[in-house]
């Protein structure tokens, strides 16, 4: 093994290292459209458009420290290899913009989204609020055309709060932009008031919780079909029980074992883009929600290894 950590190339090596501030201890990449990277995660720093409790502009930075508890399995249990063996990641740190204009983050998050699939990589954000799931839309449909919806939530986000800035609007406004398609789109652990006319497939939490996760997913590949798919995480669909450090907690919601479970047969989907959002470390006990968040992100970058089976 390579004793200078400072040009480590083995991704065997990633894991060693005493770096604690990238994800799964991979190393910061400043430039990663010129990079040979796979994968590109962004940290959100923005919590601007929250309508309960703030916080979550630190939920990247705390996503990565817990992540730093993964980084030593060289096989993620239960899966039978090393995603850093089948996929190039690379963490280039937390978007920069001018703090306090809404309008100057939508614009460069949009930008940054569209400069890595332009350049051929596909983007795992941790948030922040959930409000950067639409520019995030933005630049995915712009590249790869409406897309499907799949989106984990105690909240459906289809509210019309009259704010062009509000992490419950997002999904109100995408399909209004030909972002997604709700016909296509399913929100799954859903557990408070909701429009039943809008056009989503809505697999509320009680319904969920019965569910095997086989039967999720089906009901999940039935609805999206062979459409591009955005994978949207909101860390308040589990029960606080599970996941107390975010903003709008709501009980009832659904555990980490059936959602990791489910995470894991999304592989056949065609998903294009991923998101985990709402994670604020300001509300959590003993680094459970960010470490649910670190975990549920690592899945969904095993979940799309796995399509190399």
């Amino acid at each position: 093994m390579k004793t200078n950590t400072n040009t480590l190339n083995h991704r065997e090596d990633i894991s060693l290292v005493s770096n604690n501030f990238g994800f799964l201890r991979l190393p910061i990449n400043f430039e990663p459209a010129t990079s040979d990277a796979d994968w590109v995660i962004t940290g959100v720093p923005f919590d601007s458009a929250v309508s309960g409790r703030s916080g979550t502009r630190f939920g990247a930075e705390a996503i990565r420290r817990a992540s730093v508890n993964l980084a030593w399995e060289h096989c993620r249990f239960p899966w039978t290899f090393d995603v850093r063996e089948r996929l190039n990641i690379v963490d280039c740190g937390d978007l920069v913009y001018a703090m306090g204009d809404n309008g100057d983050f939508t614009q460069r998050l949009e930008q940054h989204a569209s400069n890595m699939l332009q350049a051929g990589k596909r983007c795992l954000t941790l948030g922040g609020d959930h409000f950067i799931t639409l520019p995030l839309l933005r630049a995915h449909a712009k590249h790869f055309g409406k897309l499907a919806l799949v989106h984990f939530d105690a909240h459906t986000d289809t509210y019309d709060n009259g704010s062009a800035y509000d992490h419950g609007t997002m999904f109100y406004h995408a399909p209004k932009e030909g972002l997604i398609d709700p016909k296509h789109s399913i929100q799954v652990g859903i557990r408070t008031e909701y429009d039943r006319n809008l056009d989503y497939t809505v697999l509320d939490a009680p319904t969920a919780n019965d569910l095997t996760a086989e039967q999720i997913v089906s009901r999940i590949k039935e609805v999206v079909g062979e459409m591009p798919v955005y994978l949207t995480f909101d860390i308040d669909c589990l029960d606080p029980a599970h996941a107390p450090g975010t903003g709008t907690p709501v009980i009832g919601g659904m555990t980490t074992d059936k959602i990791l479970k489910v995470i894991r047969l999304l592989s056949p989907l065609n998903i294009v883009g991923m998101d985990l959002v709402e994670v604020s470390p300001a509300f959590d006990q003993s680094d459970i929600t960010a470490l649910a968040g670190a975990t549920i992100a690592l899945e969904m970058l095993y979940m799309q290894a796995a399509k190399q089976d």
